[in-house]
C-alpha cells in the first residue's frame, strides 16, 4: 500500500509540473543558441527587417516554447549600407561570437562577399531580401528568403507580349544587383519576340546631369517601353528626372521591376506624384486571420513603420531558422572547431573554425515547411518559392498634391498566366497572355489608350528608306534623276503600295525615299539594311528564308511564286488523218464493236420474222453490218418488225446522235479554231533537250535554276520584257532560249504586252511574294503588315493594279481557251455504252425466253437419254434458223369475190384462182402481200368481168411453210 501511495504521489506532483510552472522549468534547460543578424539600422528595410525577426521569435517561444530545447540568441550588426562594413560585421560574428547563422543581409551587393564566408565557415547566410539570381550558384550555404529576381521575368514577357510591343529598353544600376537581372531578362522578352535595341546604364551614385543626359538620349529613340530595376534610392531620382524632362506624358510605358513595386511604401509621396501610370511587379500576399492579427500588433508597436512583405519575409525566415536549429540540435558542441592553418598566418580569413552544425542546419532547413505570413513558407534548392504576381497600376488623386496610390489591375499564376482575379481561369491549356485579363490601366499622361510602345521622335531625322535603281520593269520601280532641277522621283507599283499603307497607318511617320545603286542582286540592299544604313527598303524585294535571317519582312503585297513562260505555237492538223483525231483509239475501238454488236443484236431479233435478215449467210452478215453502219447516217432502210429490236434501235440511234454531234464539234474546231498549245511541257524536257532559259537581271532566280541542274552556259539573263522578247525570237541559236524563269508578277506584266505569243506554265515554285524591309525588331513591322492587309482588301489594291498592269481581260480569255488536247475519250460516253448493252442483253434475253418456250414441245420430244448437248445446241439452231411460221409477217388472207348465181364460168374461175395459190411454187415473198387482196383489183381485172354489182363471198386461204421436223427428229434420234 505504501508503495502504490507514493507512485500516486509521483504522478499528482507530474500533474502539477506539467502546468504554469513548467515554463519556468523550461526555461532552466534551454540551449541558447547564437545567431547573427546583419542589416542597415539607418534604413528603413533594415529596421523593418530587424524589428520583424524580434516578433517573430518573441511570438514563437510566447506560444509554443515549452516544447522547445533551444532558443535562438540575436547578435545584430550594422552594415552601415555598406559593402565592406557588412563583410566586417558577418566576419565578426563568425569568428569572435560563433554564431550558427546569419540572419541578412539587405541588399545582393552586401551578400556577394558574405556568402563566401558562409561557405568557408559552413554557417548558413539566409537573408530575406537580396535577389540577384547569382547569389545560389555561389554558395550552397547561401538561403533566400525571399523571391528571385528571375521569378518576374516571365510576368514581365507576358505583359509586353499582351500589348504587342516588340521593342523593351531595360533602366538598371550599374551594380551587382542591377547587371545581374539583364541577360535573364534579355532572354525572356525574346521568348516573346521583343528585342532589347538599347540597355540604359545608370551608375549607382548618378548625379543629376548624368541622369538627364541619359534621359534625353532615351527621348530621342523610337522605344517607349522601358523596364526599371533599380533600388528605391536611384529609381526614385530617375522618376523625378523624367517628370521635369516630359518623359511620364502620353505614349509613354514605365513597368517597375518587383523589389522597387514592393517597397512603394517606403518611397516619398512627392516621388510618388510623378509616376502616376506606371505599372509595377507586386508579390502577391493572400489575406488570412494571422496576418491580420500581426498588422494591429505592429500598428501598435510602431505607429510610423508602415509593413510590407519584405518584413514578412523577415518575420517567416526567423521562424524557419528557429524550427530548423531545434530539429537539428543534439548534445553535441555548438561551437567551431579550428582549421588547419600554418602558424604564422595574420589574416583573419584564415583563423576562425567551421561550424559543427552548419551542415544539418542548412539539410533541416531545406525541410521545413509551414504556412507563414508572406504564404506558404517552402525552400527548394535554397530559395523561396512564390508563384503568384499582381500587376499594380500607380493612380495620383486630384490636385498638385494628390495622393498617390496603387490599385491591382490583374494577377499572373503560372498555371493561367494573366488573369482578371485568381478565381478565374484560363480558356487554354497554354498561358493566356491577353490584354483583355487585365483591368482598364490608367498610362502616363493620363490616357486609358494603350502605347503602342514607339514613337517617332520629333527631333529625329525622317525615315531613311533606300529605293533600288534598275534598268527593266520599271512598272514596279522606277527611279529619275532631272538633272537640270537635281531632283529625284520614285515611281512605280511598289512605290504607291508602300505609300498607300503608310497613308493607312494609324499615326503619321515621316519617311524619304534614296535611290540606291545595286551592283548585284538584292541581298546587298537587304545587307545595307540590316547594317542599319537604312531605316527600310521598298521595291520588288521577295520575301526569302535567308534574307529573313538578318532583317524582318513586312507581309507580301504581292502573288508569290516563281513560273516559266514558254513560246506557243498554233497546232492546228493540217494532215490527211485529222479525221481521226477527234476521238480518242479507245473509243474508237469501242464504237466499232458496238456497232458490230448491235448489227448482231438486230439480226438474232429480226432473223425467223423478217425476210430482209434471210438469205444467204453471206447476205444476211452484209444486211447486218448495213444496217449497222448505216445508223451512224441515219440510212437505215431495212424494216425493223419486231417490238425489241425497235427498243434496241432506240437506244442505239440516241447513242449515235451524241457521237457524231460531238465528232462533227470536235472536228470543226480541230481544222477551224487556232489551238494555240505550249512547245514545252516540264523542265524535265529543258534539262534532257539542254535548252537554253532566261532569268532576270540580279534575281534570285539564278541560283534556283542552277540547283535544278540548269549550267552556266544554259542560262541568259535579260533586264526588260523587250530583251525577253528578243531571246525568245533570236534566230541564232547560241542565244535563243526556250523558255524563262521568274516570280509571278513579272511573267504578268510580260505577258499583258506578249499574250499572243507566250504562255505562263507550270512549275510554280514557291516563294513568299514580295514585302518591305525592316531592321530586325523595327516596332514598324507589326503595324504596316496590318495597313497591308486593309490595303491589299480593299479596292486602293484593284486601282493601284489596274493603273500599272491594267485589267489583261484578252489575255485571260485566250488562255481561257488553251486546251491540253482536243480528242474525245471513252470516258465522256462510257455510260451511254452501258446503256446500250444492258438494253441490248435485256432483249436477247426476253427473245430467248419467248423462244424457248414457244419450241418448248420440240425440244421435249427428242429422246432425252440418247441425246447430247451439242445435239441439242445444233437442234435449238436449226430451229432458230427457220421461218416463224406463227409470226403475223407470214399470214396472208386472200379475198375472191364470186357472184351468188351459180355459172359454169364462176366456178371455173373459183377453182382457177385456188388453183393458182395453191401452186405455193408460183407465190411471191409473203412480203408483197398484204393482209387481204383488194377485191377492187378482180373487178376490174377483164378476166373475171364486172364483180362489183354482185354480192360475194370472201374466201380465205392460209399459206402455211410447214418445216419438216420429222427429218430433224430423225436425226436425233
Amino acid at each position: 500500500m505504501k508503495k502504490s501511495t507514493k507512485l500516486a504521489l509521483l504522478f499528482i506532483l507530474s500533474l502539477f509540473c506539467g502546468g504554469p510552472h513548467s515554463n519556468i522549468t523550461a526555461q532552466h534547460t534551454t540551449v541558447p543558441v547564437k545567431v547573427g543578424v546583419v542589416v542597415d539600422h539607418e534604413r528603413w528595410v533594415g529596421k523593418l527587417g530587424l524589428s520583424c525577426i524580434e516578433m517573430a521569435l518573441s511570438d514563437f517561444y510566447a506560444f509554443s516554447g515549452h516544447n522547445y530545447k533551444t532558443r535562438l540568441l540575436l547578435h545584430s550588426r550594422d552594415s552601415k549600407n555598406d559593402v565592406v562594413e557588412a563583410a566586417a560585421a558577418a566576419l565578426d560574428l563568425i569568428k569572435n561570437v560563433q554564431v550558427q547563422a546569419i540572419l541578412g543581409p539587405t541588399t545582393s551587393m552586401q551578400a556577394n562577399f558574405m556568402v563566401h564566408l558562409g561557405e568557408k565557415a559552413q554557417v548558413p547566410i539566409i537573408s530575406y531580401s537580396a535577389t540577384s539570381p547569382s547569389l545560389n550558384t555561389r554558395s550552397s550555404y547561401f538561403i533566400r528568403a525571399t523571391n528571385s529576381q528571375t521569378s518576374q521575368l516571365k510576368v514581365i514577357s507576358s505583359i509586353v507580349h499582351a500589348f504587342g510591343w516588340r521593342q523593351v529598353v531595360p533602366i538598371y544600376a550599374d551594380n551587382a544587383y542591377g547587371v545581374g537581372l539583364i541577360p535573364f531578362l534579355i532572354d525572356a522578352l525574346q521568348d516573346v519576340d521583343a528585342r532589347v535595341p538599347y540597355r540604359s546604364v545608370i551608375p549607382e551614385f548618378a548625379t543629376d546631369d548624368q541622369l538627364e543626359k541619359e534621359l534625353y538620349k532615351l527621348m530621342t529613340m523610337q522605344t517607349r517601353v522601358f523596364v526599371v530595376h533599380t533600388d528605391t534610392s536611384l529609381g526614385s531620382r530617375i522618376f523625378t528626372k523624367a517628370k521635369e524632362i516630359g518623359m511620364m506624358e502620353k505614349g509613354y510605358v514605365w513597368i517597375l521591376t518587383n523589389v522597387m513595386t514592393n517597397l512603394l511604401s517606403s518611397m516619398d509621396s512627392s516621388v510618388l506624384r510623378s509616376m502616376q501610370g506606371v505599372l509595377g511587379i507586386e508579390t502577391y500576399v493572400p489575406e488570412t486571420k494571422e496576418l491580420e492579427e500581426f498588422r494591429v500588433r505592429w500598428r501598435r508597436k510602431f505607429q510610423n513603420l508602415e509593413l510590407d512583405v519584405f518584413g514578412l519575409w523577415a518575420h517567416d525566415a526567423a521562424k524557419a531558422l528557429a524550427i530548423a536549429i531545434e530539429r537539428a540540435w543534439s548534445n553535441e558542441s555548438l561551437g567551431f572547431k579550428k582549421r588547419n592553418v600554418s602558424g604564422n598566418s595574420t589574416v583573419d580569413l584564415q583563423t576562425f573554425g567551421v561550424s559543427h552544425n552548419g551542415p544539418k542546419i542548412r539539410k533541416t532547413l531545406s525541410s521545413v515547411r509551414f504556412k507563414g505570413l508572406a504564404g506558404n513558407f517552402s525552400l527548394v534548392e535554397g530559395q523561396l518559392q512564390t508563384e503568384t504576381f499582381r500587376i499594380i497600376n500607380i493612380l495620383i488623386g486630384q490636385g498638385e498634391k494628390g495622393v498617390a496610390k496603387w490599385i491591382s489591375k490583374g494577377f499572373w499564376t503560372p498555371q493561367n498566366g494573366l488573369v482578371r482575379d485568381l478565381n478565374s481561369r484560363s480558356s487554354s491549356s497554354e498561358n493566356d497572355s491577353s490584354k483583355a485579363n487585365l483591368g482598364t490601366i490608367l498610362w502616363p499622361g493620363g490616357s486609358t489608350s494603350d502605347p503602342k510602345g514607339w514613337e517617332i521622335p520629333t527631333n529625329e531625322k525622317k525615315l531613311k528608306v533606300g529605293v533600288p535603281i534598275k534598268g527593266g520593269f520599271n512598272e514596279f520601280v522606277e527611279v529619275k534623276q532631272d538633272p537640270s532641277t537635281n531632283t529625284t522621283t520614285f515611281t512605280g507599283y511598289c512605290i504607291e503600295i508602300f505609300e498607300a499603307v503608310m497613308n493607312a497607318l494609324p499615326y503619321r511617320v515621316g519617311y524619304e525615299f534614296i535611290p540606291v545603286m545595286l551592283s548585284g542582286t538584292y541581298d546587298e540592299l537587304v545587307q545595307q539594311v540590316y547594317l542599319e544604313k537604312f531605316d527600310a527598303a521598298v521595291g520588288d524585294i521577295t520575301i526569302r528564308h535567308n534574307r529573313s535571317s538578318y532583317v524582318h519582312f513586312t507581309l507580301p503585297y504581292t502573288e508569290s511564286g516563281v513560273s516559266m513562260i514558254i513560246p506557243i505555237e498554233d497546232k492546228r492538223s493540217k494532215n490527211a488523218w485529222v479525221f481521226l483525231k477527234p476521238l480518242t483509239w479507245d473509243l474508237w475501238v469501242t464504237s466499232v464493236f458496238f456497232f458490230i454488236f448491235i448489227g448482231f443484236v438486230v439480226w438474232v431479233l429480226e432473223h425467223r420474222i423478217n425476210e430482209e435478215f434471210r438469205g444467204p449467210i453471206s447476205h444476211q452478215i452484209g444486211t447486218s453490218f448495213w444496217f449497222s453502219f448505216s445508223t451512224m447516217i441515219f440510212a437505215h432502210r431495212e424494216k425493223v418488225i419486231s417490238n425489241l429490236a425497235r427498243f434496241v434501235v432506240i437506244v442505239w440511234i440516241f447513242v449515235v446522235l451524241i457521237l457524231t454531234q460531238s465528232y462533227t464539234a470536235s472536228l470543226t474546231s480541230l481544222l477551224t479554231v487556232k489551238q494555240l498549245q505550249p512547245t514545252i511541257t516540264d523542265v524535265n524536257q529543258l534539262l534532257r533537250n539542254g535548252d537554253k532559259v532566261g532569268y532576270l537581271k540580279a534575281s534570285f532566280v539564278d541560283g534556283l535554276l542552277k540547283n535544278l541542274g540548269f549550267n552556266d552556259s544554259q542560262l541568259r539573263m535579260y533586264d526588260s520584257p523587250e530583251e525577253l522578247d528578243s531571246l525568245f525570237s533570236e534566230k541564232n541559236g547560241n542565244n535563243r532560249i526556250a523558255a524563262a524563269f521568274d516570280e509571278t508578277p513579272y511573267m504578268k506584266l510580260f505577258l499583258k504586252r506578249y499574250c499572243s505569243k507566250y504562255t505562263m506554265t507550270d512549275p510554280t515554285f514557291k516563294t513568299d511574294g514580295f514585302g518591305f524591309v525592316f531592321p530586325k525588331g523595327s516596332p514598324l513591322v507589326q503595324d504596316v503588315s496590318r495597313a497591308i492587309l486593309y490595303v491589299t482588301e480593299g479596292d486602293i489594291m484593284k486601282k493601284i493594279e489596274n493603273r500599272w498592269f491594267g485589267t489583261q481581260t484578252n489575255c485571260t480569255e485566250r488562255l481561257n481557251t488553251q486546251v491540253s488536247s482536243n480528242s474525245l475519250g471513252l470516258e465522256s460516253f462510257w455510260g451511254l455504252f452501258l446503256i446500250t448493252a444492258l438494253s441490248s442483253l435485256f432483249a436477247l434475253l426476253i427473245h430467248a425466253a419467248i423462244f424457248f418456250h414457244g419450241q418448248r414441245h420440240i425440244i421435249s420430244s427428242s429422246d432425252s437419254d440418247q441425246a447430247t448437248i451439242w445435239s441439242r445446241i445444233r437442234l435449238i439452231f436449226r430451229i432458230h434458223d427457220q421461218k416463224d411460221s406463227s409470226a403475223h409477217t407470214f399470214k396472208e388472207n386472200v379475198a375472191v369475190i364470186v357472184p351468188s348465181e351459180g355459172g359454169q364460168g364462176s366456178n371455173d374461175s373459183v377453182h382457177d384462182v385456188v388453183e393458182t395459190i395453191g401452186n405455193t411454187s408460183n407465190l411471191p415473198s409473203p412480203s408483197s402481200y398484204t393482209s387481204h387482196t383488194d377485191h377492187s383489183d378482180f373487178a376490174s381485172s377483164p378476166e373475171y368481168g364486172n364483180l362489183n354489182e354482185t354480192s360475194a363471198v370472201e374466201l380465205t386461204f392460209r399459206y402455211q411453210d410447214i418445216p419438216n421436223t420429222s427429218d430433224a427428229v430423225h436425226e436425233i434420234n
